[in-house]
C-alpha cells in the first residue's frame, strides 16, 4: 500500500477528507505485512509498541522526505493489531499514546441517517465533544457538521492548537467530520479549524459545546463529568399531573447577572444565587421564575439574546452542574423555572455559527432571507433538516438536562413573517407568493409537539406581537401549538392608560376593557417585562403620573389590575419595589430603596399579598381561559374612572369582586350590584397604610342591601379610596 503522489500531497497539505484511510495501521495490499503512518509535526523519532499482544512486532517509523509524515512497514504481522505510538521530540522528551487514527468512527449509519432527516432527538450526544473509553483507552470523541469544508481539524490545549495534528475524517454524504483523540480529559479547551471550499482557514467554536471559556474568550471546553444527582422527583411528578393552563402562574422575570450583586460588584454564581433567590421568591409568593437567556453568549449587553453556545449555560456564573443545582433548589422549594430560548436568530461572530464551513450553513445565503436588519443577526434556515434538528434537539436538551419547566420563545413574530421589519423589495415571498415563513411555521409546530409529548407539563410561551391566529391552539386545528402567548396588546394598552393624568382617563377607559374582546382567542400571559424598562422607556414607577403618593398608588393599582385580570402574570425584577431607574444590566436592583421611606417597602409587601391572595383563590387562575370565569359588573362608568368585575369558578361558585377607582377622588357610598346577598369580606385594599396608602376602606367588609344594581337584585355601598383596588370575597 504505497502512497500515490496525490495522496502524499493531500496528507502533507492536510486536505485529505478521510485521513484515517491513509494514516494509522493498514494491511499491505499483497497481504505480506502491515504499514503504519502517522502525521506528527512535533516528532523527531517514532516507533510502534503493541498495546496488548506482546508477540506482535515493534518497529520504527521513518520520516517521509522533509514532511511531518512518518511511515513504517512490518512483514512480521499479517493483520492489524492495537498499538501505541512512542514519540520522541527534538529535545529528547518521549511519550506514549494510542494512535487516534486506529479507531473506528464513534457515529453509526443510523445516527447519520436520522440527523440528515432532522429526526435525531439526542444529536447533542453524537456531535460535539464526549469523553469515552474505547478498547481501554480514555479520551474524547469529536464530531462536527461541516459538509462544505475541505478539511476540519480539532485544535486545542492538548495539541498546541496545531491543525496538522488531528485532522478529522469525513463520514460520507452526511457532512459530519469525526475523530477520537486519546488522552483528552475534562477541562481541555478546543475549537475546530476549518478549511473552507474557497481555501479560507477559520477557527470555529463547537455548536454543540456544553461549556465555554468565560467570555470574551470563546473556546469550547470538554465537559462531561459524572451526572450530579437530582432530588426533584416529586416536583416533576406534580408537573406532569397538572395542566399549566389551569394552574397558578405568577412569574418573576430576572436577569441573572443583575438581580443582586456582591459587595465587590461581581455577579454571584448559580450556586450562590440559589439560596437568596429561593428565599426572596418564597417571601414574595411567586410561583415561577423566568431567566433571561442563560445559554452562552459572548456579548453581555445582548442580555443573552445573541446566543453563541446553544447547548451551554453561560460560564459567567459557573458550570452546567452549578446551574442544575440552582434549578434543583428552586424545584425543591416548589418554584417553577422558565428560560428564554432564542431560535429566531444568532450573531454574526466569525468564530461561531455564521458561515460555519465557509458557506451559509445554519443561515440563508441571501441576506433578504438570512439577515435581520434591526439586530445585525442571522436567521436560521428552518427548511434545512440538520438545522431544524439542531434546534428541536436543543429545546429537548434544556428539558432533559436541566428539568426546565417552560421555554419562552423570543421574537416569534420575526420567525413567522418573511417581510418582518423589511422594506418593499427586501424580502423573498414563499412558494405561494405570500409573506408567511412556511418552514418556520412547521418548525414551531414540530418544536411544540415534541416538547409537549416528551415532557408533559412543560410550558412553551410565545413572545408574538402580531395578530397571528391560533398561536396557542394545537397544530391539528391549524395552530402553532404553544401553551401560552404574551399579551402584548394588553401590556401596551394598560401602560398607556396608567401613564395618563387621571383627569384624562375617563376618555380612555376602553384601553383597560378592550383586552376582554379578544381574551379567549389565545391563552394569554400578561407581561410587564424587561422590554418595558429599557431603551429610554424608564421604570414602571417613573411612568406613573403625579407626586410620590400618586405614583405609588397608581403602580399598586396597575399591578393589582394585572394580577386580577384573566391570564397568567409576569413581572420583571425591580417592578415589585418601584425601582426608579431604568434597568441597567451592569447594576443590580436598587435594593437600597427599601430603606428610604414607606412607599418602596409598602409596594413590595403589596405584591407579596397580591401573590398570597392569587395563590389561595383558584378562581383567579383555574378558569383563566374559561368564558364563565370572568364578567364585568360595570365597565361603563367612564366619568368616574371606576371599573368592577367578578372572578369566579365557571359554575359561579366562590366569586371574588374587584373594584378599581382610578382617580385620586375618594368615593363614599358607591353602589355596586352583587351576585349573592350577604356579607362580602374585604380581602385586599391597595390603599392600606401598610402599603403606603391613606388607609381608607370598608372596615373589613360590607353587607348587601335588597336594592337592585347592575342587573342584580342585591347591591352594596362601598367606600372607594383614591387610586385604589379593592378585592372582596363572598362570606355568606
Amino acid at each position: 500500500m504505497i502512497l500515490t503522489p496525490h495522496e502524499l500531497a493531500s496528507l502533507t497539505r492536510i486536505e485529505h477528507r478521510s485521513p484515517h484511510d491513509l494514516l494509522g495501521m493498514h494491511p499491505l495490499g499483497d497481504g505480506s505485512g502491515i504499514v503504519v503512518r502517522a502525521c506528527l509535526p512535533q516528532a523527531a523519532r517514532v516507533h510502534i509498541e503493541p498495546a496488548h499482544e506482546s508477540q506482535m512486532p515493534r518497529f520504527a517509523l521513518k520520516r517521509i522526505g522533509d514532511s511531518d509524515l512518518f511511515e513504517g512497514v512490518s512483514r512480521q504481522a499479517r493483520r492489524v493489531y492495537a498499538y501505541d505510538l512512542v514519540v520522541t521530540d527534538p529535545q529528547g522528551r518521549s511519550w506514549r499514546t494510542r494512535d487516534p487514527y486506529s479507531f473506528l468512527p464513534t457515529l453509526g449509519p443510523t445516527d447519520l441517517f436520522l440527523f440528515a432527516q432532522g429526526n435525531e432527538r439526542r444529536i447533542h450526544e453524537k456531535l460535539g465533544a464526549h469523553l469515552r473509553q474505547i478498547d481501554g483507552v480514555s479520551g474524547a470523541s469529536f464530531a462536527v457538521w461541516a459538509p462544505n469544508a475541505r478539511r476540519v481539524s480539532v485544535v486545542g490545549s492538548f495539541n498546541g492548537w496545531d491543525g496538522r495534528q488531528h485532522p478529522m475524517r469525513n463520514l460520507g454524504a452526511s457532512g459530519v467530520w469525526e475523530i477520537f483523540i486519546p488522552g483528552v480529559s475534562n477541562g481541555a479547551l478546543y475549537k475546530f479549524e476549518i478549511l473552507s471550499a474557497h481555501g479560507g482557514l477559520v477557527l470555529k467554536t463547537d455548536p454543540y459545546g456544553f461549556l465555554f471559556e468565560i467570555p470574551p474568550r470563546n473556546a469550547a471546553v470538554v465537559w462531561d463529568p459524572p451526572a450530579e444527582p437530582w432530588s426533584d422527583d416529586a416536583w416533576i411528578q406534580r408537573r406532569q399531573a397538572v395542566n399549566p393552563m389551569r394552574g397558578p402562574a405568577s412569574i418573576y422575570e430576572i436577569h441573572l447577572g443583575s438581580w443582586r450583586k456582591k459587595p465587590s460588584g461581581d455577579s454571584p454564581g448559580y450556586r450562590e444565587l440559589a439560596g437568596p433567590l429561593v428565599d426572596y421568591l418564597r417571601r414574595e409568593g411567586f410561583t415561577h421564575v423566568e431567566f433571561l437567556p442563560v445559554a452562552e453568549h459572548a456579548y453581555y449587553p445582548s442580555w443573552g439574546y445573541q446566543v453563541t453556545g446553544f447547548y451551554a449555560t453561560t460560564s459567567r456564573y459557573g458550570t452546567p452542574g452549578d446551574f442544575q443545582f440552582l434549578v434543583n433548589t428552586l424545584h425543591e422549594a416548589g418554584i417553577g423555572v422558565i428560560v428564554d430560548w432564542v431560535p429566531a436568530h444568532f450573531p454574526s461572530d466569525e468564530w461561531a455559527l455564521a458561515r460555519f464551513d465557509g458557506t451559509a450553513l445554519y443561515e440563508h445565503e441571501d441576506p433578504r432571507q438570512g439577515h435581520h436588519r434591526d439586530w445585525g443577526t442571522l436567521i436560521f434556515n428552518f427548511g434545512r433538516h440538520e438545522v431544524r434538528n439542531f434546534l428541536t434537539a436543543n429545546a429537548l436538551f434544556w428539558c432533559d438536562r436541566f428539568h426546565i419547566d417552560g421555554l419562552r420563545v423570543d421574537a416569534v413574530a420575526s420567525m413567522l413573517y418573511l417581510d418582518y421589519s423589511r422594506k418593499e423589495g427586501d424580502w423573498i415571498p414563499n412558494r405561494y407568493g405570500g409573506r408567511e415563513n412556511l418552514e418556520a411555521i412547521e418548525f414551531l409546530r414540530e418544536f411544540n409537539h415534541l416538547v409537549h409529548t416528551r415532557h408533559p407539563g412543560v410550558m412553551t410561551i410565545a413572545e408574538e406581537s402580531t395578530a397571528w391566529p391560533l398561536v396557542t391552539r394545537p397544530p391539528y386545528l391549524g395552530g402553532l401549538g404553544f401553551s401560552f402567548k404574551w399579551n402584548m396588546g394588553w401590556m401596551h394598552d394598560t401602560l398607556r392608560y396608567f401613564q395618563r393624568d387621571p383627569i384624562h382617563r375617563r376618555h380612555h377607559q376602553n384601553d383597560l376593557t378592550f383586552a376582554m374582546l379578544y381574551h379567549h382567542h389565545e391563552n394569554f400571559i400578561l407581561p410587564l417585562s424587561h422590554d418595558e424598562v429599557v431603551h429610554g422607556k424608564g421604570s414602571l414607577i417613573g411612568r406613573m403620573p403625579g407626586d410620590d403618593w400618586r405614583q405609588f398608588a397608581n403602580l399598586r393599582a396597575l399591578l393589582g389590575y394585572q394580577w386580577l385580570f384573566p391570564g397568567k402574570k409576569l413581572l420583571f425584577m425591580g417592578g415589585e419595589i418601584g425601582q426608579r431607574s431604568e434597568w441597567n444590566p451592569d447594576q443590580d436592583v436598587d435594593w437600597r430603596l427599601l430603606d428610604m421611606g414607606p412607599y418602596h417597602r409598602g409596594l413590595q409587601r403589596f405584591v407579596a399579598d397580591l401573590n398570597r391572595l392569587y395563590r389561595s383563590e383558584p378562581a383567579l387562575w383555574e378558569p383563566d381561559y374559561d368564558s364563565g370565569g370572568f364578567y364585568w359588573v360595570d365597565c361603563s362608568d367612564h366619568d368616574q374612572s371606576i371599573l368592577s368585575f367578578i372572578r369566579q369558578q365557571p359554575d359561579g361558585q366562590k366569586p371574588l369582586l374587584a373594584i378599581f377607582n382610578l382617580t385620586p377622588v375618594h368615593r363614599e357610598g358607591y353602589r355596586i350590584g352583587l351576585p349573592q346577598p350577604g356579607l362580602w369580606i374585604e380581602r385586599l385594599n391597595s390603599d392600606a397604610s401598610i402599603y403606603g396608602g391613606s388607609n381608607l376602606g370598608n372596615q373589613g367588609g360590607i353587607h348587601t342591601e335588597p336594592i337592585p344594581g347592575h342587573g342584580r337584585p342585591q347591591s352594596g355601598r362601598f367606600a372607594l379610596p383614591p387610586l385604589s383596588i379593592l378585592v372582596f370575597s363572598f362570606g355568606g
